[in-house]
């Protein structure tokens, strides 16, 4: 019953989809790098926990000139609030309250990443490089209130991004409801283990490697913090 009320909405949604405009924000050349970006934060399996806190960091940068891989971040991050994971949240990610014992809190964390992001000039230049991430939880809801939670400004790069959802759409006229339905319509299956951070950042990687070879790296913003 759950499968079909859900296969129903998808559908509702697809119908609606193909009448919304396909908005493109202004791209004066292509991007050199695109950063696929996916958290995993706390959670449980029947709450909204509060506040929920980051506790995979992985960041995967394309080169947008021969589509391969040519810098990875990743980091796990201890919690400061909800420090033991839920038995839901283990089996979910595959992480457990062991694995971030010995690991930095957020605010180190995040300095770390920033200045692995400046270390190699990703941002030096307007329109050089975009953050990719599958939906906009990640970058318009987690990292907000994460910061928020530590009092820590977040810098400008990262105010927009592409939500390869929309990129989908707009290149194949088909609204995806998931990663996995993304790789199902290249005939690709997953690899590795679904919601590990690292793992869905590659399959992410490997769809935009797809869209990118496709439709010769025509990837535009598609989501404003501000708007």
């Amino acid at each position: 019953m759950l499968k079909d009320v859900i296969n129903m909405a998808h559908r509702a949604l697809m119908g609606i989809s193909k009448n919304l405009p396909k908005r493109v924000f202004k791209q004066i050349k292509p991007f050199q790098n695109l950063l696929v970006l996916d958290f995993e934060a706390t959670c449980k399996k029947s709450e909204i926990l509060k506040p929920q806190e980051i506790i995979e960091f992985p960041c995967l940068v394309l080169s947008c000139d021969d589509w391969e891989v040519k810098d990875v971040f990743h980091r796990y991050v201890k919690p400061k609030v909800h420090v033991e994971l839920s038995t839901f949240c283990s089996e979910l990610t595959g992480i457990t309250t062991d694995t971030l014992e010995d690991e930095q809190h957020f605010p180190q964390v995040f300095l770390d990443f920033c200045e692995w992001i400046k270390s190699g000039h990703y941002f030096d230049e307007k329109d050089e490089s975009a953050f990719v991430t599958c939906g906009d939880w990640d970058l318009k809801v987690m990292l907000p209130n994460q910061c928020q939670l530590e009092n820590i400004k977040i810098p400008d790069y990262f105010d927009e991004w592409i939500n390869l959802k929309t990129s989908f759409y707009t290149f194949t006229n088909y609204y995806p409801k998931s990663l996995n339905d993304m790789l199902r319509h290249f005939k690709m299956e997953f690899k590795g283990k679904s919601h590990c951070g690292l793992d869905d950042a590659h399959n992410i990687a490997r769809i935009v490697q797809t869209l990118g070879n496709k439709y010769n790296n025509k990837f535009v913003i598609t989501t404003k913090i501000n708007e």
